[in-house]
């Protein structure tokens, strides 16, 4: 690229306008052409162990088939589930959104589960007319992703009041506020809570989650107040839920 951007420049100025290092770039070109062309000549079953520049280039844009290696490599050393999701969700986002699996990745309990949605998009890909599109589906994910969006709008409004908060009496710590009831519950937590008396359950849910709708997590149909309900919304510590901004399971 930086080769083409010179030329560019010499073509339009002339010689005169590349300084002595564009001059040696572009001294390289040739060397650097026949490198590239030993490459794509290279044969693949050559014994040598190396592939050709088109095999590894094919394999490269194969978003399945790179998910595939990967999910190889994670049965011959077991990591948790939450980070084989991760990993396959970020090789294969689009295609995952393209067929409407996202859902189902990010519920995968086994490696097994992983590989069916994988070998279900390959089939997909191969046979388009075996794909069928959901109308009820797209709507569900289109209001989880609203949801999503409310929630962290809701969650900036909370925390601008808290260290207004903390500033008019004087805090040192503007986050002080921030700090109480904001433990995301586990879904080990929610277990134990359900199993519970509703008072003796709100007694500990007011320890270390009251920033968090407990109706959200405890009732069977949810909170009922939907998008009026001034508490969070958010998923269980330990669900398969990622931010794009996230680069680590």
């Amino acid at each position: 690229r930086k080769i083409a951007r010179i030329e560019k420049k010499v073509s339009s100025k002339g010689i005169d306008a590349a300084d002595e290092e564009e001059k040696k770039r572009l001294s390289k070109k040739p060397k650097l052409e026949k490198a590239l062309s030993e490459l794509h000549e290279v044969d693949v079953h050559d014994g040598s162990g190396h592939e050709s520049y088109d095999v590894l280039q094919a394999r490269a844009e194969d978003k399945l088939g790179i998910a595939q290696e990967y999910l190889d490599l994670a049965e011959r050393h077991p990591t948790q589930m939450r980070t084989v999701i991760f990993h396959t969700r970020r090789v294969l986002k689009t295609m995952l959104e393209q067929y409407q699996l996202m859902e189902e990745c990010l519920a995968c309990n086994t490696l097994g589960e992983v590989r069916a949605i994988v070998d279900k998009m390959r089939n997909y890909q191969k046979n388009p007319e075996a794909f069928v599109f959901d109308k009820d589906k797209q709507a569900r994910e289109k209001e989880a992703l609203e949801r999503k969006r409310r929630e962290e709008g809701k969650r900036k409004a909370y925390e601008a009041r808290m260290v207004r908060k903390a500033k008019r009496e004087g805090k040192s710590d503007l986050q002080h506020y921030l700090h109480i009831g904001a433990e995301v519950p586990s879904q080990t937590t929610i277990t134990k809570l359900k199993a519970l008396p509703r008072p003796q359950a709100l007694e500990l849910w007011k320890q270390q989650h009251s920033q968090h709708c407990l109706a959200f997590h405890l009732e069977s149909e949810g909170c009922k107040r939907g998008r009026t309900c001034a508490f969070l919304h958010v998923d269980v510590l330990g669900s398969n839920t990622f931010e794009e901004k996230d680069e680590v399971a």
